[in-house]
Order: structure tokens, then sequence, then C-alpha cells
């Protein structure tokens, strides 16, 4: 049975919408619509950081939670239910000026996307594995977070010409609602085609050791997402502030999701020839560079080089991080991947509040996003490690 026809078609068709609307839209559109909001003087540089960092809380809060509870028999309504809140929070950010309820608000969006973000990711996965073509269909399900980011990007600067930065915000919830509706219905459980765990007690003991190749896909993932976010956040608003750069900023986080929606699928087909922990190394590496390039050629051409380097590799980390996760603990992968997700979200926090607060304090976003691109680039060092060292720690940089 292939994954390209019938039911599971529908339902990967369902995931993309769901990762466009509480990922692409949810979580990232804050990017593009950030410069209108400080044109208002409603923050700073760092309360736009403080906004971010209480998004990417209850990323890490709403990881945690799905994590926790990562079993199949109530995840498609959980999934479901944060979805309606993904989009009902996306709306109320247009209709409300108060900054503490801007950062609930943030929050609450946070946590409903991680939820979305895990168990799309069960549902969708579960019920693909071991049909033909389910390495493309992986790629092609996260890139509907690259799609999002797209889209918003176009119709940010065309929704607030018209109707301001809170018609913006209002638009982006009215079209995420009707793409949820399409969506609906093809959200729905098909079958779990994992490999069945082993009996209970055939290990002879109570625990599974924890694999060290897990434990260094945390600590990578971790980096990543501490390094990555700051462009993630800022791109846009640091473009605004070069003149150089700020004809094409807009246009920058277009081209960032444009890049982003065939990533997935492109990094998903090259693990298969580089494998999983080289593949990793490479993405990483373009992404530091892609972070650095704005900052070392603040020019246009610098800065679209840099967007596309960076929207080719954020979410095809995103891809091969789960994957690998989930072939390092197929038996417990919901668990696994609300893990690796908490800790990509703790880094996620710590990033935009103190690269704002960097920001504010030195008047420019470029050494925020120059150490991103370090942060990175040690995240690379460490994974490739291991498969070049054998008795001693080398870095191929």
């Amino acid at each position: 049975m292939t994954v390209w026809a019938g039911r599971p078609l529908g339902l990967l068709i369902s995931g993309v919408l769901a990762l466009f609307i509480a990922m692409g839209v949810g979580r990232f559109a804050y990017t593009p619509i950030l410069p209108f909001m400080m044109e208002q003087q409603f923050f700073g540089e760092a309360g736009a950081g403080a906004l971010a960092s209480a998004n990417y809380a209850g990323y890490l809060a709403g990881a945690v939670m799905a994590a926790w509870f990562s079993g199949s028999e109530r995840r498609l309504g959980r999934l479901k239910l944060s979805l309606v809140i993904s989009v009902l929070t996306t709306a109320l950010m247009g209709l409300t000026t108060l900054f503490p309820l801007w950062l609930a608000l943030r929050f609450i969006s946070g946590f409903a996307g991680a939820a979305v973000f895990v168990y799309a990711s069960g549902v969708v996965m579960d019920g693909l594995a071991g049909l033909r073509g389910f390495a493309g269909a992986s790629g092609v399900f996260y890139g509907g977070v690259g799609a999002g980011i797209a889209a918003s990007g176009l119709a940010v600067p065309l929704l607030e010409e018209s109707f301001g930065w809170q018609g913006t915000w209002l638009g982006l919830a009215l079209l995420c609602a009707m793409l949820l509706s399409t969506g609906w219905r093809g959200l729905q459980e098909v079958g779990d085609r994992r490999p069945a765990p082993p009996a209970s007690g055939s290990s002879g003991k109570g625990f599974r050791r924890v694999d060290p190749r897990m434990l260094r896909l945390q600590l990578v993932y971790g980096l990543e997402g501490l390094g990555y976010i700051v462009t993630g956040t800022f791109l846009v608003a640091y473009a605004q502030s070069v003149p150089a750069m700020k004809e094409l900023s807009y246009w920058s986080w277009v081209l960032v999701g444009a890049a982003a929606m065939p990533s997935c699928w492109m990094w998903s087909k090259l693990q298969g020839y580089w494998g999983q922990e080289r593949t990793l190394f490479f993405s990483m590496l373009l992404q530091a560079v892609g972070i650095l390039l704005p900052v070392v050629f603040p020019t246009a051409s610098g800065l679209a080089v840099g967007a596309i380097l960076f929207g080719a590799t954020f979410m095809g980390i995103t891809t091969l991080a789960v994957s690998l996760a989930r072939r390092l603990a197929v038996y417990d992968a919901g668990r696994s991947v609300g893990l690796l997700t908490a800790i990509y979200g703790a880094g996620q926090m710590a990033g935009p509040a103190a690269a704002g607060l960097f920001a504010a304090l030195s008047g420019s976003y470029r050494w925020s996003l120059a150490g991103a691109a370090v942060i990175v680039l040690i995240g690379a060092c460490i994974i490739i490690i291991p498969i070049h060292a054998k008795g001693r720690s080398t870095c191929p940089m």
C-alpha cells in the first residue's frame, strides 16, 4: 500500500495543514509582524525578545505535557483541541494592545504549537509507517511549516497595508480557520504500524539503558533551538534596521519559507546516502553560514542567500532530529520526540530573551546573530565527532 493514495494521502494532507496552522502561522507569523508592532512603539527590542521567549516557554511546557501524555489513546483529541487554541490565540493577538495579555497569548500559542507538533508527528508518522513512499512523505509533512512561513511572509505586508497590524493577525487567523475546517476530518488514527514493543521483562530489568546517541542528539538539538531561533525571531527586524537590506526585509521571510518547503523532503533523501548524523552535521553547518552571512555581508544579496540557507536547513534539521529520535527509541517514539522537543524548546526560550536584551544594550542585532551562528556550529561539531573520532575528540572544522 502506498502513501500517495486514499486515506493515507488524506492523513498526510491534513497533517501538513496542521503544521501550517500551528507552526508556520501560529508560531512564526510573529517574525514578519513584529516590525509593524514595534513601529507603534508598544515595545522595544527587549520587549520583542520577551514576547518571543513567552511563546517558546509555552512551547517548552507544551512539549513536556505531550511527552508525559504520549500515549495514543487521546492524542487525536488533544491534537484537534490544540489546533483550535492555536487559531484562537492568533486572532486574539489582533484584538488587544495590552502587553501582559500578549505575553499570555504567546505562551498559550507556544503550548498549543508544541502539542500540535508532537501529536501530529505521532498520528501522521505512525499512520504512514511501513507504507511505500514513507520517507518522502515525512519530508512533505514537515514541509507544512515552510508553507505556512512562506504564506504568512507574503500575506503580512499585504494585510498590514490594508488593515494594519491588528487586521493582519485577524486575517491570518481567518485563513487558518478555513484550513482547519478543510483538514479536520482527515486527521484520524489509521492504525499504528510501528514494531510491537518487546514482551515485559524480556530484558531482565525494569528499565532500558539510555542510548548515549540519544543523549548526544538531545544536547545537539538543544543547541540548535538556542541558536536558530535568534534568526527565526529577529531576521526581519534586523534587515529593517540596515538601510542596504531594508527593501528586501519582508521578502527575506518569504525566501525562508519557500526554501523550507522542499527542504524536509531533500534532507530526508540525503540522509539515505550520507547517514543521519552526517547529514545533520552538514545541515547545521550550512545553517550557521546562513545565519552569519547577513552579518558579515549586510547587503541585499547577503540577506537573500542567508535567508535561503536558513530556510533550507532549520526545518530539515527538525526532520532529521525527529527521524533519528524515532529510530533510537522505536518502542516509545512519542515520549522520545516529546522530550526532544522540550529540550529544543528550552533553547528557544532562552535565545530570544538574551538576544533581544543584548540588542537593546548594543543597539544592533549583529552580535546576537553572530553568537547564534557560533552556537549552531558547536552543535554541528558535537554531532559529527562520534563518526570520525575514535579514541580522540576532533572537530572537522
